[in-house]
């Protein structure tokens, strides 16, 4: 029995002596003592408060006639911006924002950034308060040129699409899209788009340098401008030749996100060749209706007079539900689309808040229109007088 109280006891002393040991240890560490430095303690310091994103700056310029163009940005790198039109907190869900976008209908807009890393920023806010009336002109590019020489397009509403190999794997057309005062082969120095020195129109010009090799332009207002519900029109006079192919249309801001056809594609006006009766066609693209699939509709070809080589107006009413195609006047709509109108599976993407931007291009060749033959005409160009915007 005294054997057993002797081990007993020094036990209790081992045991004693352990716990003091690891409570020196604790202390210590905990002290950030140790070897005379401080990175132990550093080392297991509490954690830093995740900071936020930087609240988004909501900035205004003029449009016209008391219409607005918003801007957005976060001062925090690589911060995504959400926002909202009607007042509701934004979230991640909301419409991201890409493009300065114009307003002219009472909204109050409301913004949130977010960021890799970060907690949300607080929400940034600003309120329209007060109505443009409908059908007054809110943007507009007259193609103004005081210079006397022929102009670059307007930098503030124009950005030139260049491509070194063209488009040759969209719709397999044939032409190399040349940027202004570029003389990569194959552009040259004469320019593909230019505000006339005198006219006061944008030329853009279909150009042959060496035979089977063709020089276009394609302009945008990406990244500059967009809208959402809005009458869009231009006036325009279109060449006619086998294998050109003019266009005036629309694509949404989120094209580079969620990709073509659902960002939503609106063509106010194609032409192809020179057809017999004359025509121009309005279509829309959008997922599970696009391509020969997406709702077209054609102009001309039953009204004895019209000529797509003259000048006429070409336009499009987009309104919640419905948009509409006309020519030379909106009350001369000859197509309305609306949701019920698509075949099962497509999806209505117009309604979804997301801005759009305008395209003006000449292409040449490709699936639809074929390619040009010795019958068509070089330099071949399509002249714009105007395009405008009106609040709808």
């Amino acid at each position: 029995m005294k054997k057993i109280g002797v081990t007993l006891k020094f036990c209790r002393r081992q045991t004693m002596n352990l716990l003091l040991t690891v409570s020196c240890l604790l202390l210590i560490t905990a002290c950030g003592g140790g070897a005379g430095s401080g990175a132990a303690g550093a080392a297991i310091a509490a954690p830093v408060s995740q900071q936020a994103t930087s609240t988004p700056v909501i900035t205004t310029s003029a449009a016209q006639n008391g219409a607005v163009i918003v801007s957005m940005r976060s001062t925090t790198t690589g911060a995504s911006i959400y926002y909202s039109t009607d007042g509701s907190a934004p979230t991640a869900n909301a419409i991201p924002y890409i493009s300065p976008f114009l307003v002219s209908t009472p909204q109050t807009v409301k913004a949130v950034a977010t960021a890799t890393g970060a907690m949300p920023s607080a929400v940034a806010s600003y309120n329209f308060a007060t109505p443009v009336a409908s059908g007054t002109l809110i943007w507009s590019d007259e193609f103004t040129n005081t210079t006397g020489l022929n102009a670059a397009p307007n930098n503030q509403a124009w950005q030139f699409e260049s491509m070194a190999t063209g488009f040759q794997t969209v719709n397999s057309e044939l032409e190399v899209y040349c940027g202004w005062a570029s003389q990569v082969s194959p552009c040259t120095s004469t320019p593909n788009a230019y505000v006339g020195a005198t006219d006061g129109y944008l030329h853009i010009v279909a150009q042959q340098p060496v035979s089977g090799t063709y020089t276009s332009a394609r302009v945008n207002t990406a990244g500059l401008v967009s809208m959402t519900y809005s009458r869009i029109e231009a006036r325009m006079k279109l060449p006619e030749g086998q294998g050109l192919w003019p266009a005036f249309w629309l694509l949404g801001n989120n094209v580079n996100s969620v990709g073509w056809p659902a960002c939503g594609e609106m063509d106010i006006m194609e032409h192809i060749n020179a057809p017999v009766p004359d025509w121009i066609a309005g279509t829309l693209h959008m997922t599970g209706a696009s391509g020969s699939a997406g709702p077209s509709s054609h102009y001309g070809a039953t009204v004895a007079s019209f000529a797509a080589s003259d000048w006429h107006i070409y336009g499009m009413i987009w309104s919640k539900g419905m948009v509409q195609f006309y020519v030379d006047t909106p009350s001369n709509i000859y197509a309305t689309v609306q949701p019920s109108d698509l075949p099962a599976g497509a999806v209505w993407p117009f309604d979804a808040g997301q801005g759009r931007f305008i395209i003006l291009n000449l292409a040449v060749g490709g699936s639809w229109p074929g390619s040009p033959d010795s019958s068509t005409v070089f330099p071949a160009e399509m002249l714009v007088d105007y395009v405008r915007v009106y609040a709808n």
